[in-house]
């Protein structure tokens, strides 16, 4: 267990060439799993190849959808978040800058191209070996920082459970925004819910208009830090078998189970084995690191469970009867054991 980061432990560059001592000229990156609008451009210095990545409100809807104005992803690299990762992850960012070409609300992140590393595109299924490195990575993450209970800078728990909630895509449309998720498989997705699964759709409006009974409940579990992105599109692996887990823009201190849920809600094609061998999987890893389990699990996963469906019950909803009956049915178990709803 360790303690909370010390601040201000690396700077931030007043601007990309001051990163880099000169000038860079970057190649636009388009192929990629992103879906939130940043842009990616491809540099390439004194024959090292790096990935420079744009924040900026006006081009990232997950950065307005979370209020992001702090710029999270810069903030975990300056307080020391990602030093003090454990060895086997690696975060691949080398450097931050503030944007000087933009209006002050804007910086650069600078990564090492790892692309070769990353786990490839499409739904093909994750090797298990791998899957299984992940897992046990995952939960030495989180045994890590547990108990940790520094939040300054991160993402609430509050925001992060309701984040995708009918009221993104109002806003998005209202802004003229145009980004797919947000505008229409959102909205498209929360209306199917409610044709397909009435009840676990009431369950669910009641918790995105007030998240209260969910947070409380699952803030009297163990937290710790999370990364709260933990997809395909964000992993890979290096030849000495470190995990590689990229896009640290919604860190957060949360429910160590909120990242299992999202891994098994996002990758859930390509899991080599089933969701409850996962999740129980995951549970192993954490004892292994000395967690004792016993007194909490079934209630953090269970309402993790729940939480991830506030998240992406409306992506499941355009989805097969099979996944979502299974997340309809974890969904109303955890309702049903909050302890301040019926």
């Amino acid at each position: 267990m360790r303690a909370d980061p010390p601040p201000a432990q690396r700077p931030v560059a007043p601007s990309l060439t001051a990163l880099f001592g000169r000038e860079v000229r970057g190649v636009p990156l388009t192929h990629t799993d992103g879906k939130t609008g940043a842009r990616l451009e491809r540099v390439t210095v004194d024959g090292q190849a790096y990935v420079v990545k744009y924040l900026h409100p006006a081009e990232d809807w997950v950065m307005r959808a979370t209020g992001d104005v702090g710029l999270r992803a810069v903030a975990v690299w300056r307080d020391g978040w990602l030093d003090r990762l454990p060895p086997v992850i690696d975060h691949g960012v080398v450097g931050a800058a503030w944007d000087d070409r933009r209006d002050g609300r804007g910086a650069v992140l600078v990564m090492c191209d790892v692309a070769e590393h990353l786990v490839p595109e499409g739904d093909g299924q994750i090797p298990a070996v791998q899957h299984h490195r992940f897992l046990a990575h995952m939960a030495q993450l989180h045994a890590s920082f547990w108990g940790c209970r520094a939040t300054t800078g991160l993402l609430p728990l509050a925001t992060r459970l309701t984040l995708f909630g009918p009221h993104l895509g109002e806003t998005e449309r209202a802004r003229g925004g145009s980004d797919v998720v947000p505008t229409r498989l959102v909205p498209e997705g929360w209306s199917r819910l409610a044709q397909r699964e009435p009840r676990a759709a009431e369950v669910v409006r009641a918790l995105l208009d007030d998240p209260t009974p969910l947070v409380t409940a699952l803030q009297a579990t163990p937290q710790t830090l999370v990364h709260g992105d933990w997809k395909a599109g964000n992993l890979g692996s290096h030849l000495d078998g470190r995990t590689i887990l990229l896009d640290w823009a919604v860190p957060g201190i949360a429910p160590g189970c909120s990242d299992l849920a999202w891994y098994v809600c996002l990758n859930r094609a390509r899991l080599p084995e089933t969701k409850e061998a996962t999740l129980e999987r995951y549970r192993h890893a954490l004892e292994h690191h000395g967690i004792d389990t016993d007194p909490w699990w079934d209630r953090q996963c269970t309402w993790s469970l729940l939480g991830t469906f506030l998240q992406f019950g409306w992506e499941k909803a355009l989805g097969d009867d099979a996944e979502l009956a299974w997340w309809v049915t974890h969904a109303l178990d955890g309702a049903r054991r909050l302890p301040c709803t019926r």
